[in-house]
């Protein structure tokens, strides 16, 4: 597997099990584009990659940032955060609140707005890239 931006790989293999919140990932600033209240801090790592699709650890740490997603479904494991998803498509503005154990779908295109009040860390599915 490729390193993910430098930032780290593991290859899960199949019958091993990892304990994702105890996972180290090195940590970089969020892009000062990004960044909207204090210095928040983005970490990743790419797990495997399983029938086309990407499965890896995303952390942020506190503050806010904007993003654009890509198509995603994430688990979160630790931490809070509150994603406002912008009004577009017709759709009024949506504010979800996460804690471990959220379930959440964000589609490509999405301009959202991360507020982390915890270090917040999500189990991710997308597209590998190609």
């Amino acid at each position: 597997m490729e390193r993910l931006n430098g930032l780290g790989e593991i290859g899960l293999k199949p019958g091993q099990a990892l304990r994702v919140n105890r996972l180290p990932l090195d940590h970089g600033p969020v892009p000062a584009e990004q960044a909207a209240v204090g210095t928040p801090t983005v970490g990743w790592m790419t797990l495997t990659e399983l029938d086309g699709f990407e499965v890896g650890v995303w952390e942020l740490t506190e503050g806010t940032m904007y993003d654009v997603e890509i198509d995603e479904v994430f688990v979160v494991t630790a931490g809070r955060a509150t994603v406002v998803i912008e009004p577009a498509g017709g759709h009024p503005v949506r504010r979800a609140e996460l804690a471990p154990g959220t379930v959440m779908r964000l589609a490509a295109g999405m301009r959202t707005v991360w507020t982390v009040t915890e270090p917040l860390r999500k189990v991710y599915l997308t597209r590998a890239a190609r």
